[in-house]
């Protein structure tokens, strides 16, 4: 089985190659590890990293003078591939559901769901909020993976699920779905 280490080193780093302190692989596993411990913004990863950056290192091998300023963790992560990262994390994902499901039948019942995210609306640049629709694998309280959903105008929920399904290949499995993926249109 891979390890998050290893799936998260899948990512292309994007940063030119001058001037890389921080390695890109246990950036994105400190990041992952703060956000996972409630850290909710670039200064609270970077106060998660800058409090734990010495067992960090020994645990996960990497050899950081000093944690990255939280303006060092912004640009790294807005700089990544998008769809790179959520490939990585899908999988992680499928890793862990293939060792939950030995000998049990993998995948029985999956939960989706969209949510809005929040802060993410911008009335300055005139952007909706952003809409991300998830599949979570009920059983083994697993999220399987995450997709955006478009504009209004051209997806619905219910076409960006269809699209979440099919792009993980849960076909056979039992969905729970809003209501609103009961139309006939949209």
């Amino acid at each position: 089985m891979k390890t998050l280490k290893e799936c998260l080193a899948t990512v292309s780093d994007p940063r030119r190659a001058q001037g890389k302190r921080y390695d890109l692989v246990h950036a994105l596993l400190y990041c992952v590890l703060a956000v996972a411990s409630g850290a909710t913004s670039y200064r609270k990863i970077h106060a998660f990293i800058d409090t734990h950056w010495q067992r960090l290192n020994e645990v996960f091998g990497s050899n950081w003078k000093r944690a990255p300023a939280y303006t060092g963790v912004r640009k790294i992560l807005q700089k990544l591939d998008a769809a790179q990262l959520e490939s990585a994390l899908r999988l992680m994902a499928g890793e862990q559901l293939q060792d939950a499901a030995e000998g049990v039948a993998p995948r029985a019942l999956v939960a989706v769901d969209g949510k809005t995210l929040r802060g993410s609306l911008d009335r300055f640049e005139d952007k909706k909020a952003a809409q991300v629709l998830s599949a979570l694998a009920v059983g083994e309280r697993l999220v399987l993976g995450h997709v955006l959903i478009e504009d209004k105008g051209k997806e619905y929920e219910g076409a960006a699920a269809q699209r979440l399904i099919e792009e993980l290949g849960l076909a056979g499995c039992v969905f729970t779905l809003d209501a609103l993926h009961c139309q006939k249109n949209g």
